[in-house]
């Protein structure tokens, strides 16, 4: 078992790094990898401990002089020179090292992608790369000498020389390890500029294989919004001559921010409208936008230790949520972003790999890249917004950028400087980093001469290694109505610092209705007692859209629940649901978001949170009985709506087409229940975008009728990558349930489905997981399937493994028979010979 690492055990490292200087003689199974560390001692007698893997040592030197066997101890995980073997003063190291980047298959440090080569050392693979310091909070300047017959060779910060076979770059900037960044192979640019607010030119390219160039318009429009954003908002200029983002097929993350040097997987870069979704295009201009907001986030100030993750995502989460919310509709963004949370980070919170934002110990960092860190922390960023307002913010990171550029620092550096800034102590509200869990905020009211009072209790269950949840600091974001829908109390942030506290409105006329935790002010579960009036009531008049769509989720959720234990569609509902379709006033994108019914995984962790025991074939069953029920009683007005959202023109992604799209696509789920597929099959046959040929196919899917259009999909799109994860996707997370894992063993033997490939294996098993009754099928085939794969998967890739594993989080919330045969599957896979760190790790998590 790999060992723990503890916050509380953090030391500096002991000594300075100043200048690095790498030289790469690439060849696919035989890279050799000179580097020059410049190193002054910070501590007397202390040895040099420097991280590597994988690596066949060639040679190794202080000053020039070659080191004897004695002087160091060179093991699986690193090398250690004694301190006998150390100047007492500065000095240079120099190690040279082999490596075989054509047989990394773990994607992490130096490896081959379709003949191309790349680099990801976040967190920590640039130990695979050559020995050195690999901690963020050693920051050093990199010059960088790549030496290759390849076209193009690439690294962070400013190109300083080319010629015959070599290229060399200079990064001016202090970096840790994890942002090196090396790209050499055949490809192609889409190029632009942008000019800073100071007046530099800044050369901008998206870097492709030959034949993707014609897809990368709109990421170039991206990166260029985004730099125009953030110095308008925050005032960050860009601060080097050359900007790079390089598109990746084989790639475990999203995107990764490397200084200058960008390096993408490529369903976030490339685009068409053939081929991309309207989904697509907004993530690929949010994630263009994460990463270069990053270069002040993350680059500039890093974090001190890996505990600290969230410091640098959850900040930059917020920044790149807050972009789209300006780029799009932001009362829908937000609305977006808590689905998200809810379905990713609630889930993970109420489960066995419940952690803090900031965790205080693990064994292998990368399985906390999580919705904890990322999409929570960003919620801890809002808050503290809504607590100073938006000029104390922008004070606060005023202060942050002036005081810590070229630090590598903490939550507690971050908390400080809204301290000092606002004048506030947020002892309190540091909680939100330090416990894990999500709070569960209960309300009730009283009402007597004209005072009415909102009584909040708080409360956070315990979770694994934290049992005492003290209170939290709560901003509460309330606003009254009176009975005819109209508001008589605006907005106001109640601060709640108690674990019971109650807030008082006096003067009013009439009982008001309460809009509790408006723009969801807080990463909560809001609990009081509603009625299916209330809820319409707030659908239709509260002013606030996060609350009026809040208001219609839980009424379809509270239908969907109790159709799920054998009751009937209810009335409120379904009366509300056809209000929404007739109200043109609501933008289409919201009318969408309205419209459609919770997820399958929804229903069964509000029955769970309930105390009832889900049912994965009942939930299924309700789901498509509402869908039906919903589109018998509002055909008329689905059908006019859906005719109506029919976007006339050339195809552009711009949120004003893309929420007629969402919102045609939105009626067409039920009325496809009721017309047997036809309107789908008709949007297949003639959709000239990807939006709607995909969203008619997943209908058809869903009917059981898709085996003429999947084909025809198959032999247009075959020859590409991007288009056929979806085609794989779609079939294993929509197919009827009792149909599913048979769906997926084919597609499992198709010669199309290369499971090395992160994406197409993310898309298969990522599928299944999401298909709810299908994945939870009561004989267990589908866990069988999915732990076969992962087994399988380890070896090669324990990254994606790992991080795939979180399917059976939980496995708690089912029946017994469905609890034994999860915990089987984690057994087996736990007593798997060889199993990797990173799956090792999370099913022990995961089995408690």
């Amino acid at each position: 078992m790999h060992a723990t690492t503890y916050l509380a055990d953090y030391r500096p490292f002991p000594f300075a790094l100043e200048r690095v200087s790498l030289r790469f003689r690439l060849a696919p199974e035989a890279t050799r990898v000179q580097a020059e560390l410049h190193l002054t001692p910070r501590e007397a007698g202390a040895a040099l401990v420097l991280d590597g893997e994988e690596l066949k040592l060639i040679a190794l030197a202080i000053d020039g002089a070659d080191l004897k066997p004695a002087d160091y101890l060179l093991t699986e995980t690193g090398l250690t020179i004694h301190p006998a073997a150390l100047p007492e003063g500065a000095f240079t190291l120099t190690t040279e090292v082999e490596i075989a980047p054509a047989l990394n298959t773990a994607l992490e440090g130096l490896y081959m992608s379709n003949g191309m080569y790349c680099t990801q050392c976040e967190a920590e693979g640039f130990r695979k790369i050559t020995f050195y310091p690999d901690r963020p909070d050693v920051m050093a300047r990199f010059h960088v000498r790549i030496e290759s017959d390849l076209p193009v060779l690439l690294s962070n910060g400013n190109p300083v020389a080319q010629g015959a076979g070599f290229a060399e770059w200079d990064d001016p900037w202090p970096k840790p390890a994890y942002l090196f960044a090396l790209v050499a192979g055949d490809l192609v640019a889409t190029s632009g500029s942008f000019t800073t607010m100071s007046g530099r030119e800044v050369a901008l390219n998206i870097w492709v294989r030959p034949g993707d160039e014609d897809r990368c318009g709109f990421a170039l429009g991206a990166l260029q919004r985004s730099m125009g954003w953030d110095e308008r908002t925050y005032g960050r200029e860009y601060d080097l001559h050359i900007f790079n983002i390089v598109a990746v097929d084989d790639f475990n993350m999203g995107a990764m921010e490397n200084k200058g040097l960008n390096i993408f997987n490529s369903k976030l870069v490339l685009a068409s409208p053939e081929t991309a979704t309207d989904l697509d295009y907004e993530r690929i201009e949010a994630v263009i936008a994460h990463e270069y907001f990053h270069n002040w986030t993350g680059n500039r100030i890093t974090c001190r230790d890996w505990f600290q993750l969230c410091l640098k995502e959850g900040l930059t989460v917020f920044r790149d949520q807050s972009f789209t919310a300006d780029m799009r509709l932001g009362a829908v963004k937000r609305i977006e972003d808590v689905i998200t949370l809810r379905g990713r980070q609630f889930r993970e919170d109420a489960g066995p790999l419940s952690h803090p934002p900031r965790p205080d110990h693990y064994r292998e960092i990368n399985n906390f890249y999580t919705a904890t860190v990322y999409e929570k922390g960003a919620e801890v960023v809002g808050m503290l917004k809504t607590l100073v307002g938006p000029e104390g913010y922008r004070a606060a990171l005023d202060l942050y950028f002036a005081r810590h550029d070229g630090q590598a620092c903490t939550i507690e550096d971050w908390i400080k400087v809204f301290e000092d800034s606002s004048g506030r102590d947020l002892t309190q509200f540091k909680r939100w980093y330090t416990d894990a869990g999500t709070p569960h905020l209960k309300v009730a009211e009283r009402f007597e001469n004209g005072t009415y009072t909102l009584d909040f209790t708080q409360e956070t269950a315990a979770t694994p290694g934290q049992a005492e949840k003290p209170a939290r600091l709560i901003p509460i974001a309330v606003g009254l109505l009176g009975p005819n829908g109209d508001e008589v109390v605006p907005t106001q942030v109640l601060e709640m610092t108690e674990a019971r506290q109650s807030f008082t409105f006096e003067g009013l006329g009439a009982r008001p209705v309460p809009s509790i935790l408006r723009g969801f002010s807080a990463p909560v579960v809001l609990e009081r007692e509603t009625s299916p009036a209330e809820q319409a009531f707030l659908l239709a008049h509260d002013s606030d859209p996060f609350n009026r769509w809040e208001a219609g989720r839980a009424l379809a959720l509270s239908t969907l629940c109790a159709m799920a234990q054998g009751g009937a569609p209810g009335g409120e509902y379904l009366d509300a649901v056809g209000r929404l379709i007739a109200d043109e006033t609501a933008e289409p994108a919201f009318r969408a978001l309205c419209l459609r019914l919770p997820g399958e995984d929804e229903v069964a962790q509000a029955l769970a949170s309930a105390g009832a025991v889900p049912d994965p074939d009942a939930i299924h069953a309700a789901r498509r009985k509402l869908m039906e029920t919903l589109a018998n009683r509002h055909e008329a007005a689905l059908a006019a709506t859906y005719a109506a959202c029919a976007v006339p023109g050339p195809y552009t992604p711009d949120a004003a087409p893309s929420g007629l799209r969402s919102l045609r696509l939105a009626c067409l789920a039920p009325l496809s229940a009721i017309d047997g597929g036809a309107r789908a099959q008709a949007l297949f046959d003639s959709a000239t975008n990807m939006t709607e040929s995909l969203g008619a196919l997943n209908q058809l899917i869903a009917l059981g009728k898709a085996e003429g259009p999947l084909a025809s999909f198959r032999a247009r799109w075959e020859n590409n990558r991007l288009v056929m994860d979806k085609w794989f996707m779609a079939q294993a997370a929509l197919t009827p349930p009792a149909a599913a894992v048979a769906r997926a063993e084919a597609l499992a033997a198709d010669p199309l489905f290369d499971w090395k490939n992160p994406n197409r294996f993310r898309s298969l098993l990522g599928g299944l997981s999401a298909n709810h009754a299908g994945f939870h099928r009561a004989d267990g085939a589908g866990y069988r399937f999915y732990a076969d794969w992962l087994i399988r998967l380890d070896p090669m890739n324990p990254q994606t493994a790992a991080r795939m594993s979180t399917a059976f989080e939980t496995w708690a919330r089912y029946d017994t028979a469905r609890q034994a045969l999860m915990r089987g599957e984690l057994t087996r896979i736990a007593a798997q010979p060889g199993l990797s760190r990173d799956l090792s790790e999370m099913t022990a998590r995961l089995l408690g």
